[in-house]
This record gives C-alpha cells, sequence and structure tokens, in this order.
C-alpha cells in the first residue's frame, strides 16, 4: 500500500507540473504575441529572479555574493540601463539574504554575531535614527537617504557577515571575489581612458557630477563609481595584492597577484585622485606594522620614505600628468587643499554652537531635500567633515573612537594569529580596509560602495580570525593523526608471519 500510494504520489506531481508547463508556455506565446520584445524580456528577468531566490535559500552564501557582487556593479546598470532606483537593489538583496538566514542556520550559529562590533555599530545606527528629530530641522527625506550608508549598510552587513562567512574557505572566497570584481573595474577605467565611454558613462560625464572628471582636458577614470571612489579603492587593492604576492609560495600566484597589482597602480594613478594616494600609504604602514617583521618593518619604511621625497623633492614624472596631479597631494599651498581648509574653517564657527550638527542629509548628495539651509551650500569634499557637519562634534567624536576602537582590535586580534598564511591573508584586508578609513578624510569613501562593504566585511573576517584559526590548527591535527595512522598500518602490513608454530 505504502509503494502504491508513493506511485500516486508521484504520478499526480508528474502531471501537475505538466499542466503547470503547459500553463507557463501559453501565456509565454500570448505575451510574445502581444507585447513584443518587452514581453519575454520581463518573462526571462522573472523565470531568473525565482530561481536565484531559490539558490539563496538552499545557501544564504549565494546571497551574500550577489549582495557583493552588486555593490560593485551598481553604477554599470544605473548609467547604461537606468530608469529604476538601482540602490535599493542592496537593501533587497541583503533583506532576502538575511530571511534566509534566519531559517536556514540553527540558533546555535547566532551566537557567532554577539559581540563588541555588532554591539558598537549597533548603538551607532540607533543615535542616527535620533537624528531625525535634530534640532536644525532638517529634512526627514534627506535623513531616509543619508542614513543607508552612515548607519543602516553597516548594521544589515556586521552581523550577517558573523553567520554566514564562519569557515576558513570563506575569507578565501571574498579575497578572491572582491580582486576579481576590482580587477574588472580597472580594466573599465583604462578602457575609458585609452578606448572610450560608454553611452552612459559620456551622459554621467556631461552632466553637472560628471564636472569634475574632467581638467585642464584631462579625463580622471571613474569607471563604474566617481574618480574619488574608484581611485581610492584601486589603490587600497594595490596592496592588498601585493601582500598576497608576498605570502604565497607559488610562483605562478606570484606571478598573476603581481600583475594584478601593477593593473591597480595604473588604474589609481589614471583616477586623478589624489586621496588615493593618502590611502594607499595608510594601508601600506598598516601592513609594514602588522607583519611585526623588523626586517620587513625597516625595509618598507626606508621605500616609503624613499617614495615621498622622490614626490615632494625631485621633478621626476613630471611630464607624467597622473603623476603630476599625485605630487600635489604633498603641496601645503596646493589652491584646492586650500579651499578645503577654508570650508573647514566656516564650517568650525557655524558648528560651535551646534553641538550635534545640522541632521542627516542636509549637504552633500541629498542636500537638494533642504532648500534654504545654509549647509546645504556646502561641499564638504570629506566623509569626515561630511559627518562633523551633519551630526556635529559630538557625533564624530562617538564615530571616530568606535572605529579607532576597532582599528587597535583588529591589529591585536591579527598579532595573535599563529598560522602564517592566514596572517598574510588577514593583514591583506585589513589594512585594505585601515586605508580606506583613513583617506574619508579626503573624500566620501567608507560610506560609499564598494569600498563600505569591503571595509565592513574585512572587519568581521579579522574579529572571525581566531575562530579559523582553531579550524586551521585542528585540520592540521587531524591530518597528521591520519598520516601517522596510515604510516603504523603500512607498518604493520610489511611485517613478516610470527605464526606460532606446535611443538609437536
Amino acid at each position: 500500500m505504502q509503494q502504491e500510494s508513493t506511485y500516486l504520489s508521484l504520478k499526480r506531481s508528474k502531471i501537475l507540473f505538466l499542466i503547470f508547463g503547459v500553463l507557463i508556455a501559453v501565456i509565454s506565446s500570448f505575451v510574445t504575441f502581444s507585447s513584443e520584445l518587452i514581453g519575454p524580456v520581463v518573462l526571462i528577468v522573472l523565470a531568473a529572479a525565482v530561481i536565484f531566490v531559490l539558490l539563496v535559500f538552499r545557501n544564504p552564501r549565494v546571497g551574500f555574493i550577489a549582495v557583493v557582487v552588486w555593490c560593485f556593479m551598481l553604477g554599470l546598470f544605473g548609467r547604461e540601463v537606468g530608469g529604476l532606483p538601482y540602490g535599493m537593489g542592496i537593501e533587497i538583496l541583503l533583506l532576502l539574504t538575511w530571511i534566509s538566514a534566519l531559517v536556514y542556520y540553527p540558533k546555535e550559529e547566532w551566537v557567532l554575531m554577539r559581540n563588541d562590533l555588532s554591539l558598537i555599530f549597533l548603538i551607532w545606527f540607533i543615535i542616527n535614527i535620533f537624528e531625525v528629530i535634530n534640532p536644525a530641522g532638517a529634512s526627514v527625506v534627506g535623513w531616509a537617504q543619508e542614513i543607508r550608508g552612515v548607519a543602516l549598510y553597516p548594521i544589515l552587513i556586521i552581523p550577517l557577515s558573523f553567520v554566514v562567512l564562519s569557515k576558513t574557505k570563506d575569507l578565501d572566497m571574498f579575497i578572491r571575489l572582491i580582486l576579481l570584481l576590482a580587477f574588472i573595474a580597472a580594466l573599465n577605467g583604462i578602457k575609458q581612458v585609452h578606448i572610450g565611454l560608454f553611452p552612459g558613462e559620456a551622459r554621467f560625464l556631461a552632466s553637472p557630477e560628471g564636472a569634475t572628471h574632467m581638467i585642464f582636458g584631462k579625463l580622471r577614470a571613474f569607471s563604474f563609481y566617481d574618480a574619488g571612489q574608484f581611485g581610492a579603492f584601486e589603490a587600497v587593492f594595490v596592496l592588498m595584492a601585493i601582500v598576497l604576492a608576498l605570502g604565497s609560495s607559488k610562483l605562478w600566484k606570484k606571478i598573476l597577484l603581481l600583475g594584478m597589482a601593477g593593473t591597480f597602480g595604473y588604474a589609481m594613478l589614471i583616477s586623478g585622485t589624489r586621496g588615493a594616494f593618502f590611502a594607499l600609504v595608510v594601508a601600506a604602514f598598516f601592513a609594514i606594522i602588522l607583519t611585526k617583521n623588523f626586517k620587513i618593518l625597516f625595509a618598507g619604511s626606508i621605500v616609503m620614505v624613499m617614495f615621498l621625497f622622490v614626490l615632494k623633492f625631485t621633478s621626476i614624472g613630471a611630464s607624467v600628468y597622473s603623476i603630476n596631479r599625485f605630487r600635489t597631494a604633498l603641496d601645503p599651498q596646493d589652491p584646492s587643499l586650500n579651499v578645503r581648509f577654508k570650508t573647514q574653517q566656516v564650517l568650525r564657527e557655524y558648528l560651535i554652537s551646534r553641538p550635534f550638527g545640522g541632521g542627516l542629509g542636509v549637504l552633500g548628495a541629498y542636500s537638494t531635500n533642504n532648500p534654504g539651509k545654509f549647509l546645504s551650500t556646502i561641499q564638504p569634499d570629506s566623509y569626515w567633515v561630511k559627518l562633523w557637519a551633519m551630526t556635529g562634534v559630538v557625533g564624530l567624536t562617538i564615530w571616530f573612537t568606535m572605529m579607532m576602537y576597532v582599528l587597535g582590535k583588529c591589529c591585536g586580534i591579527i598579532w595573535k594569529i599563529q598560522d602564517k598564511k592566514l596572517k598574510v591573508k588577514l593583514i591583506a584586508v585589513f589594512s585594505a580596509s585601515a586605508g580606506i578609513f583613513f583617506c574619508s578624510y579626503g573624500n566620501e569613501v567608507i560610506n560609499n560602495m564598494p569600498s563600505l562593504v569591503v571595509a565592513f566585511i574585512s572587519f568581521v573576517l579579522v574579529y572571525q580570525a581566531p575562530g579559523f584559526d582553531r579550524q586551521i590548527a585542528e585540520a592540521n591535527r587531524q591530518a597528521a593523526e591520519d598520516s601517522l595512522q596510515d604510516d603504523n598500518e603500512n607498518l604493520f602490513i610489511g611485517r613478516p608471519s610470527t605464526e606460532i608454530k606446535p611443538l609437536y
């Protein structure tokens, strides 16, 4: 009877599947006939979306990878396709991955998110929720748009990363993924300078937002982002690739990573972003310190000093526009730098009586929501300054203290890691994130994609490192025991027979 019941159930399933397939075919034919091109495209997108949702619920890591890829490629869809608020895709993908993770992972796995990193950014999120009632009276619409990059994305990404990225292989996957995506972005930036622009890129360059991307007839490569974001994160990827190359024992990996580092470096130069220079220097400084190797520390310090000396006191490469522009980053008389100092002086006088700032979204990209506000007429050109203007000295102090605590905690964790290969990977991702943080003094970097997702996932992976270290030690111990057991078995099998013969 059980076999008969199973047979009937399978038969009914096949019939239902056949009916469903016929209905889909009929609907597709009707839509194609009535709407020509748009109908089939919509059906294909819907079918792909259904398959993607099924994959995410089978494994939340699929959703997490999709979030990272989307954050890197967001500008491509926005410029070349248009018509939709593609930034909302980040929230949709994160929400979908959160739901999948809540269903997929048992309660015990969620203990990993209970730590000080999640707690301090939860506190920061709550503080920014209260910014909606800032006495300065900033627009609620501007607040809702600005809070996403300031506090919402970190509090969605950090706890989720602790649960989804809990294995050593997840660290390797993340490094490979971001290196590949940064390399694609670098190639697109090089294409812009040497081959030409896509139609959407040309429209961006002709818009008010793209006005700063053409200086003295020279294009500043911006790839899928803007030149400031593009140059800064390509700079830290130079350091990441070099550290990984030096820590690799395989020749082909060294060659591949050094080749990528060269590509990232060239992309950084053609972006014309002077802030990228500081991202590279700071990332290199952290990488050298974290090695705790005095020979490397001394050699790296010498290289950094020589590099700065060449830029500051020589004219080497002066005929190359990109190098010349980088050289101005060390010039205290640079007009652009002095404009920034004057802007900060104006803000200092305005904010002295406003310890909580002017409210989220009151200046920068979303200042259009605050017409008539004094701060809406100011361009901060720096995330640190922008945060100071929006949340006041109180908010800036809290945020800066939080970030310095995280950086210090991460350094302490990395210093204690025993596995050398794991330590190299952690130094690579963490140094890049530290470079992104300090580079944000000169540009809005750490609050925008893809730098935001790279930095905060990297912090989580460093926090996970002690667990990774134990996983590697346990795997090595198990491998050694298995090897010893195999040797003993082989030794036993190879012994001559010692059969006892009877006396009679």
